[in-house]
C-alpha cells in the first residue's frame, strides 16, 4: 500500500482531484456525500480559498485507489478539536483487509491536535474507530434554516 498526502503546498493534479472525489462519492455509499461538497470538503483541506486547510491522505495499491481521508483544520483548540475527520472510505473490495485501520493510524500521527469525527449509529466504521481511541462526547444536533 501507496500512501499519497495532499495539502496547500502538495496540491493533486486535476485528474487526481477528480479521481479522489469520484472514489468518496462511489466507496462512501450510503454514509455519502454530492460530489459538490466532497469537492468543498477538499478544497478547504487544500486551502483553494481562504481556509484553515488540512490534508488528503489517499491509499493506493499500484495505481488504484484503496482508501481516502480528508481532514479540515477548524481552527479552534480545546473546546472543539482542532481537526475534523469530513470523510474516510475504503474500497468495497479491500475492506476487512485493514485499509480503514492504517489509514487511520497514519491520519493520527499526521494531525496536530484533537480530531473529531461524525459517524452515524448504524455504520459499521464505528467500531473501527472506538477500538483506535474515539469516544462519544455529545449526540450531534441540527437545526437547518429554511431557504
Amino acid at each position: 500500500m501507496i500512501l499519497k498526502i495532499f495539502n496547500s503546498v502538495n496540491k493533486p493534479t486535476l485528474e487526481e482531484k477528480s479521481n479522489t472525489i469520484d472514489f468518496l462519492f462511489n466507496h462512501l455509499e450510503n454514509f455519502g456525500d454530492p460530489k459538490a461538497d466532497i469537492e468543498k470538503a477538499i478544497d478547504f483541506s487544500l486551502r483553494e480559498y481562504s481556509s484553515f486547510g488540512g490534508f488528503v491522505l489517499i491509499a493506493k495499491n499500484d495505481t488504484e485507489i484503496i482508501g481516502v481521508v480528508v481532514i479540515n483544520q477548524t481552527g479552534m483548540k480545546d473546546y472543539i478539536p482542532e481537526n475534523i475527520l469530513v470523510y474516510i472510505a475504503t474500497h468495497k473490495d479491500h475492506r476487512g483487509k485493514g485499509v480503514g485501520k492504517q489509514l487511520m493510524k497514519k491520519t493520527i500521527k499526521l494531525t496536530e491536535g484533537n480530531i473529531a469525527l461524525h459517524v452515524e449509529p448504524d455504520n459499521h466504521a464505528r467500531f473501527l474507530y472506538e477500538k483506535i481511541g474515539f469516544t462519544s462526547k455529545y449526540v450531534e444536533m441540527r437545526y437547518k434554516k429554511e431557504k
